[in-house]
């Protein structure tokens, strides 16, 4: 029995300009349920680490953590940070399954990552969602991460292989540990599919929230170390460190 919910459909209804913003229940003015004035506030990632994409004061460098020990993966892609309403929305999405914010965020998402494609970000050969082990996934019902990989999916028409990447160990929650604990927390976590097909592919995760990049690191090191070419990671926020203005 899959617990995983598929959608055919839409979550939202597009009928063109006939939108009502979702966060201010005002006329939105694109397909979108979300007005221009709306995202002009969401909290957008300034300048970033080039890899990791930690909030930092210029644009174009790479934070001392990168330097000093490159991660696995190539680059992170984001275009918030984890404060609100991109926070709120992400929450309600993820533990109160309210899918039409998850499919908001995936769109915008979507565009954003579109854009990027467009200037000089080389486009992935397959999507592949951070997996859930089986008792979380009963728990809640569905991967947050696998719909918002569906949704980009169909939006930037890129494959999405969801049996590639399995969750062998039931971890402890990764937002309740600090750095060390997370990296501890995920040894041996994931394995790759016996029929996983990765040399020479680039490879694209999806999830919702980067905070230390633990889970990232670890499914990338996997990735790189099975033959694949590169891996990036797409996802709706990205935490900054404690104590940083935004």
């Amino acid at each position: 029995m899959r617990c995983q919910p598929r959608y055919k459909g839409s979550v939202y209804i597009c009928l063109k300009n006939a939108q009502t913003c979702l966060l201010c229940d005002e006329a939105a003015e694109a397909e979108m349920p979300i007005c221009v004035a709306c995202e002009t506030e969401l909290p957008w990632l300034g300048d970033h680490c080039v890899t990791c994409a930690l909030p930092l004061a210029a644009a174009g460098l790479t934070c001392g953590e990168c330097l000093l020990e490159p991660p696995a993966f190539e680059q992170v892609v984001v275009p918030w940070l984890y404060g609100f309403p991109v926070d709120s929305l992400i929450t309600r999405f993820k533990h109160n399954a309210k899918w039409p914010f998850g499919h908001l965020l995936a769109d915008v998402l979507g565009q954003y990552l579109q854009h990027r494609f467009e200037e000089d970000l080389p486009r992935p050969d397959v999507l592949l969602p951070v997996p859930l082990a089986k008792q979380r996934l009963r728990q809640r019902g569905f991967n947050q991460a696998a719909m918002l990989a569906r949704w980009l999916s169909a939006s930037l028409d890129l494959p999405c292989e969801e049996r590639m990447l399995h969750r062998v160990q039931n971890t402890s929650a990764q937002q309740d540990l600090d750095a060390k604990a997370r990296k501890r927390n995920l040894r041996e976590a994931f394995s790759l599919d016996p029929d996983a097909n990765v040399q020479g592919r680039h490879l694209a995760l999806v999830d919702d929230v980067l905070t230390t990049g633990a889970t990232a690191q670890a499914l990338a090191r996997l990735l790189m170390n099975a033959g694949a070419a590169r891996v990036d990671v797409y996802c709706l926020a990205r935490t900054p460190k404690p104590g940083h203005q935004t």
